[in-house]
Parts: C-alpha cells; structure tokens; sequence
C-alpha cells in the first residue's frame, strides 16, 4: 500500500527525533539509583502513545518500575492485539568503549547509535509509529493495546504478578513482539524459540579480611583461585556442562527440525570475523546455530576480587563473585536448574572457603507454534513489505514473561523482531540500521491488515 510507505518517508525525521528523545533517558533497570529515570522513561513513552491516537493512556505503579498501557478499541467484536516491549536497558559498562555516549543517539553509518536503539526501545517505538500510521489514515483494522515494562533486562520480576491481577484489561486475542533478531534482512525470518534462563551469583569466602599476600600467600586459601578453579569445571573440553542432572530434561531434537534450521543462511566465517576471534567453541556434535538455539548453555557474566584498580596492591582477597548465566531449552525448569546449580557448587567446594549462591532470576523457554494465524500474518507482512520468504529460527535470548504470558493470559504470542545479531545489543556501541527500523514500521502495518483479515475470514 503505497499509503504506508508515503506516510512513513514523509515522517521518518520525525519518528527519529522522538524515539531519539527516548534514548536519551538512561532508564537502566538493574541500577537502583535510576528510579527516577525509570519513571521519566514511562512517562515519555506514555506521552508519545497518547499522541499517537491510543486511548486510555497511562502509566501503571507497580512493585517494581511501573508499567505503561495504552489502547484503541475500534469495535469490541474486531480481533485485539496486545503489543508488548519494555522501556528498560543494559547497563553501558564498559563506558569507555563507546565511540559516542550511549545515551547521546546519533545516525553514523545508516545506523542509531545508542543504548536502546535496538533493544528494546528502538524496536518497540517501531510499533508505535505503526500505530500511529494506521490511527492517523484511518486504516487500523483491529483493536490494539500496548503493554510496556521496565523491568525485562532483570527478568520482569513484578509483571507476572501485574498480568494476573489485570486480565481483563489485557484481554486480547495474540501478543506481538518486536524483541528478536532476523537473520538478516536479506534472509527475513521469524522467532519461533526462545532458550530460558537461571541467572545466578556465586560468593566465594576465604579469611575475615584481605591478607598479604607475601605474608599469607601460600598457608591461606585465596577465594579468587578457589572460584576460578569451580566456575572452569562447570564446563568441560567438549562444551558439555557437568553439573549432575542437568541435561535430564532436554529434549532431542528430531534430524527433521535440525535439517529445517540448517537451510536458515549462516556464514561461519563472517560470524567469526564479527566477533573477531580465530576459531568458534561449543558443545560437540552440534553446529553454531544448533548451539545458540536448541542445546542449553552456561557462561560467566562477570567475575571480580581483590584489587583491580590501577597500580598494584598485593593482598590476597577475602572474597570473591562470579555471576553465571545458564540458557535452557524445552523441558528444562529454570527453578530446577537453579537448585542443581547450587547444591553443585556447595558440593565441589572445598572446606577452607565457604560458598553462598543466590538465585538472581529466570524464566522458562518458549516455543511458538507455526499453525497459527498470527504466524501465517506475520509470513504474509514480511512477503508483503520485503518482498522475500521468510525463514522459522529458535534464538539463543531470553524474554522472561513470554511462557507466563500464556500462562497467565492464555494468549500466544508471535516474535515478529527487526534486530541483528551485529546490532552489539547489551555491548558497548549498540546500533539498529535505519534500514530495518523503517522497513519494520512498514511490515508490522502489514502484520495488522493480514492479521485482520485472515481472522475475519476464520470465523
């Protein structure tokens, strides 16, 4: 429809300024004193949904960072959309490797430059201004709400709690998301997995104090070494994790899907030369998609202790962390994992240290069916504004509250993302091509008017 991409270039400055505003505010919600901006962050996108023709606009307090909903009811007999995304965002660490300030946006090399550009404001805004599009030209086919949190990037802790005690006003017949990556735009797919996660912090403690080391070192265990030698045996030369019990629960995947998933376009050697690293290491027998989508995983997020500033300081230290992220896949409960995790790392431990674990969050894998209508439209949007046939992928991310959606609203939902996997989400100089938020905003219009459409003919 000629109407959609008309309206999107005559607006597009536009749409960039506002979403640029968005990034601006630096709503990072893992840091307790950015309460204030978590607030300014709800309010801004609040804001600019009310002036894109939703109704019933606000902003919801809740335990934790509150939850923004908006909506436009067109006829209650017409199917609804809920529109997920959250408004919070990765902490920049480390500051210095940014070439521009994370929280400074700028378009470099066709490219918004900034945290949040692509996950997950840049994404969600992509929605919005669809919205809008199809408010502003009389054009929007179905009911629509949105639903938009702050706490996803610590494991949406309070919305689980917030679905149940609002399902009415949530009521909806499919949940669109735009949080995933495509392939590429050349090869459009769309997620149909996502792994789970057991996110975890292990505390190590040796003496009541640092000691010398000169004086000390060799007669009193040093809790850094102690955790660096358990965090290495967690995973052993073949990639294969060795806590007892945890691979009970995966589930075989046929030779069918895994033919399925080898036909998706991956280039090995560019991947590597992505991340600049000479050769790729995982769990043997399966290959780096495989490994990234259908087989569980376990990583160190961060490790600290003693002295790390500059100079030096010889002290052998009192304590030392690590946090540990563990992705899993169909089957695997991430409060099972958890549970093995730490009765693994309390057993390994030797007596001269004592060990404290502390479940961080999680939440369960999800796999979307390929029967549905939303998944039908969403493969029609994509022929219809890119002019390609997509592909089904499972991503190695995590969205916590996707399995509770169901769950709790018994509502699928369809993960229709316009990311990258080189967009550098949760690193340093994270990107989003002006490309892929353009063309998202044309094919989510398309989503909503074959979603419609194939709905009204299905009754």
């Amino acid at each position: 429809m000629l109407i959609i991409t008309d309206y999107i270039n005559e607006n597009s400055d536009r749409f960039l300024e506002e979403l640029f505003g968005w990034i601006r505010i630096p709503s990072i919600s893992s840091d307790s004193e950015r309460k204030e901006d978590m607030i300014r962050s709800a309010e801004y996108i609040r804001n600019r949904l009310r002036e894109a023709g939703a109704d019933n606009c606000e902003v919801i307090p809740i335990e934790g960072n509150p939850v923004v909903f908006g909506e436009k009811i067109i006829d209650p007999s017409f199917p609804t959309v809920l529109v997920y995304g959250h408004y919070d965002v990765m902490p920049v660490d480390p500051e210095e490797s940014w070439i521009s300030p994370p929280f400074r946006p700028e378009v470099r090399d066709e490219c918004i430059y900034g945290r949040g550009a692509d996950d997950d404001k840049g994404q969600t805004y992509m929605q919005i201004k669809a919205f809008e599009l199809m408010v502003k030209n009389d054009i929007l086919p179905c009911n629509v709400k949105f639903m938009i949190e702050g706490e996803e990037e610590v494991g949406s802790p309070n919305i689980a709690r917030f679905c149940t005690e609002n399902k009415e006003k949530l009521k909806s017949d499919i949940i669109l998301v735009s949080d995933t990556n495509m392939i590429s735009m050349d090869c459009p797919s769309i997620t149909v997995g996502l792994r789970g996660l057991a996110y975890m912090e292990v505390e190590v403690t040796g003496p009541n104090k640092d000691l010398h080391s000169g004086i000390f070192g060799g007669a009193v265990a040093n809790p850094a070494n102690i955790l660096a030698t358990m965090i290495a045996s967690l995973v052993d030369h073949e990639g294969k994790i060795t806590i007892p019990g945890f691979y009970d629960d995966v589930i075989d995947i046929s030779l069918h899907e895994r033919e399925q998933m080898a036909k998706a376009l991956f280039d090995e050697e560019e991947f590597k030369n992505e991340v600049e690293v000479d050769e790729l290491f995982g769990e043997k027998d399966f290959t780096t998609r495989e490994r990234t989508g259908i087989r569980p995983a376990l990583d160190i997020n961060g490790i600290w202790s003693g002295y790390t500033g500059e100079g030096t300081k010889t002290v052998l230290p009192s304590k030392a962390w690590a946090k540990i992220s563990m992705r899993l896949v169909p089957d695997q409960d991430f409060r099972k994992i958890s549970q093995l995790f730490t009765n693994h790392l309390i057993s390994i431990a030797p007596k001269y240290v004592k060990v404290n674990v502390k479940y961080l969050h999680g939440g369960q894998a999800y796999v979307s069916p390929v029967n549905t209508i939303g998944y039908l439209a969403a493969n029609k949007a994509i022929e219809s504004a890119m002019g390609k046939k997509m592909v089904p992928v499972r991503s190695g991310g995590s969205i916590p509250i996707i399995p509770q959606f169901e769950e709790i609203l018994g509502v699928k939902s369809i993960l229709l993302g316009f990311g990258l996997e080189s967009d550098d989400a949760h690193s340093p100089n994270e990107h989003f091509p002006l490309f892929n938020f353009f063309k998202g905003i044309e094919t989510i219009t398309h989503f909503f008017m074959h979603y419609a459409e194939m709905m009204q003919g299905n009754k």
